[in-house]
């Protein structure tokens, strides 16, 4: 079947430019990004329905290009603002932030190429967006009675993401908080998104497990200790969250101290998962440039991708694209050339480890912003030493190598689900290869308008007087707090280490179940996820696996494909409202435009969130139903 059309091109390019603002919006004011890999297929089954012939492969390339300008955009929308945050901008220059984000895009891209074969072929990872896109794409080309169950969960899906984001009939977190013992905080708290069910449906009990077992270490364990310890050690802290109620000061806590536990266990993680990867990663590199020869000549359409020289070239010409606007920046031909190394060598890195995590967890819930943290550490440790603590623009300059690594682990952890559905529906991965540049190349001419639009009419950064409704840019803030810190000497290295020290203590126990051929197994990413996450996204995660397991369980076998394509419409629906509610935010400026006058508190999403399980346990556990 044709997959490379002209139409399927241009409403690639289109759908990709369109997504691409919507998640800017909705990144710069929530702090959160959707993965637009179903939206963009159930999109392109409807577009490209009104010819007179489409098939599945051309939805696939359409939303294999409509989904990497959305991940471009979560890359932008992360780093960028640090820049006016930390007062180096005051506008988004079009020119820099155009080469910034096509050229971390486009590495995303080359990075994802020898990767493909190793997580989606070798390990064989989940990437439940992918599949759940696969499963997408399949149910609407087969016209099958298990259809109405996608159907179903698209339905219940947006009705309630509508329901809570939108109309705010209810509040979106059940949870509880109280003050024990003096200063310590026991939080407890669940997210009410049918969409995260569906993601712990289709990653399994033995990955949702561990993603929870990270946030009650976070949550439960180490925020109640810090609380009764250590919280007195920190005046400063301590005197914010005194007047705060316990959950908004667990929050606090967490997001200033213990959050940093995540980004050293992740920053463990990433190395170990590159040391763990690199005899897939050495047969990937040998099979792109065609050395494997009793393989060359039988790989089929499905495994063909984009020869290893074209990516060596690509990278080499973007890293010189790179070194010219860190020279312009730091006017050093030694740091700027520096900083070009680090960045392609931590890009590819956390390129790895963001595919890796996607392949886990899912992209919606791929903390990229972490990788980007852990980016900027190495950045300014080595700014630091180059040039020191003095050097006005070391801040900016480690922002601009962030933020080429955040384009290319976004792009590398959305894209591989989309390069694990194409494996699922049949489609050719260069083919894909090629969208994926046409997805960052179409967002990247048309990212800085809308930005500086956006900077305009709210203000971008912390709110003042002048600015009451500016975006606040949750990432970015953060980015720039510790690319400050670190040359200014106040970021919490104490839990870094710490972080660092248990995620090797995972590595080892994952070893030895490892060698003991044990059937749960404790991957590193995993939990180092859970702990860098608010606890209250573990839980639904957490739900929806063991309904998987509960489903297979009364089935004898595996859970029907029923409950998938519930999961996967569960997924298919928040997505597309979660896109669509930025439309009317935007045009009215309003944030409550949609709100109802009245709200149910939680009890009215928690009973919709308990029809849900119900509904998905059922679907999974059909007897006699296709697996």
């Amino acid at each position: 079947m044709p997959q490379l059309t002209v139409k399927a091109i241009v409403t690639g390019a289109l759908l990709s430019i369109v997504l691409s603002w919507a998640n800017a919006y909705i990144g710069l004011f929530a702090g959160l990004t959707v993965s637009a890999s179903i939206p963009a297929a159930v999109l392109s089954m409807a577009v490209l329905g009104l010819f007179k012939r489409s098939n599945i492969l051309e939805h696939n390339i359409v939303q294999t290009a409509a989904s990497a300008g959305e991940s471009l955009a979560a890359g932008v929308i992360f780093t960028l603002p640090a820049l006016l945050i930390l007062n180096y901008w005051n506008v988004f220059n079009y020119w820099w932030v155009s080469v910034i984000a096509g050229v971390g895009g486009l590495l995303g891209v080359m990075y994802t190429i020898p990767l493909r074969h190793s997580l989606i072929v070798s390990e064989n990872l989940a990437f439940p967006e992918g599949q759940a896109t696969a499963q997408v794409l399949k149910a609407g080309q087969e016209r099958s009675g298990e259809v109405r169950f996608l159907a179903l969960g698209a339905g219940l899906g947006a009705l309630l993401k509508l329901c809570e984001t939108g109309f705010r009939a209810w509040d979106g977190i059940a949870q509880a908080a109280g003050r024990i013992a003096g200063d310590s905080i026991a939080y407890i708290g669940s997210n009410l998104s049918p969409a995260l069910i569906g993601v712990g449906y289709i990653v399994g009990l033995n990955i949702a497990t561990l993603v929870l077992l990270g946030g009650m270490l976070s949550w439960n364990v180490a925020l109640p200790l810090f609380g009764a310890f250590h919280l007195e050690n920190y005046p400063d802290l301590a005197g914010r969250v005194s007047g705060l109620s316990a959950a908004d000061a667990a929050f606090a806590i967490w997001s200033e101290q213990i959050r940093y536990l995540g980004v050293g266990a992740m920053i463990v993680g990433g190395l170990w998962a590159i040391v763990s990867l690199r005899g897939s990663l050495v047969e990937a590199f040998r099979r792109g440039f065609g050395k494997l020869p009793a393989e060359a000549g039988a790989r089929m359409e499905t495994d063909r991708d984009t020869p290893m020289r074209f990516v060596l070239a690509a990278v080499a010409c973007l890293a010189v694209f790179m070194w010219f606007i860190y020279y312009n920046v730091v006017d050093s031909v030694g740091v700027s050339l520096a900083m070009t190394l680090l960045m392609a060598a931590t890009g590819f890195l956390f390129s790895a480890v963001a595919a890796y995590m996607a392949g886990l967890v899912g992209s919606s819930n791929n903390p990229v912003s972490g990788v980007t943290i852990a980016t900027i550490l190495f950045s300014s440790l080595l700014m630091l030493w180059m040039v020191g603590s003095g050097e006005a623009s070391a801040p900016a300059a480690v922002i601009m190598i962030g933020a080429v690594v955040c384009c290319a682990a976004a792009i590398g952890g959305d894209n591989m689900q989309d390069l694990k559905a194409g494996r699922i529906v049949g489609s050719t991965p260069y083919k894909q290869q090629i969208m994926q540049v046409v997805g960052v190349v179409s967002a990247t001419f048309f990212l800085a308008p809308v930005l500086n639009l956006m900077l305009q009419a709210y203000g971008i950064g912390p709110a003042t007087p002048e600015r009451p409704d500016s975006l606040l840019a949750p990432q970015a803030t953060l980015m720039a707090s510790v690319a400050q810190g670190v040359l200014g000497g106040d970021l919490p290295w104490n839990m870094i280490g710490i972080g660092a020290g248990v995620g090797a203590a995972i590595i080892v126990l994952d070893e030895v179940l490892k060698a003991c051929k044990a059937a749960f197994r404790t991957p590193v990413l995993a939990v180092a996820v859970g702990i860098y996450l608010p606890v209250e996204l573990a839980v639904p995660i957490f739900l929806g696996g063991l309904l998987a397991f509960m489903a297979g369980r009364a089935r004898g076998g595996a859970p029907a494909r029923a409950g998938a394509l519930l999961a996967a419409g569960l997924i298919t629906g928040e997505a597309l409202v979660g896109i669509a509610i930025a439309v009317p935010i935007v045009l009215s400026g309003d944030r409550e435009v949609l709100m109802l006058p009245f709200t149910a508190g939680t009890w009215l999403g928690m009973l919709a969130i308990a029809a849900v399980a119900v509904l998905l346990y059922r679907a999974g556990a059909r007897k006699g139903a296709s697996g």
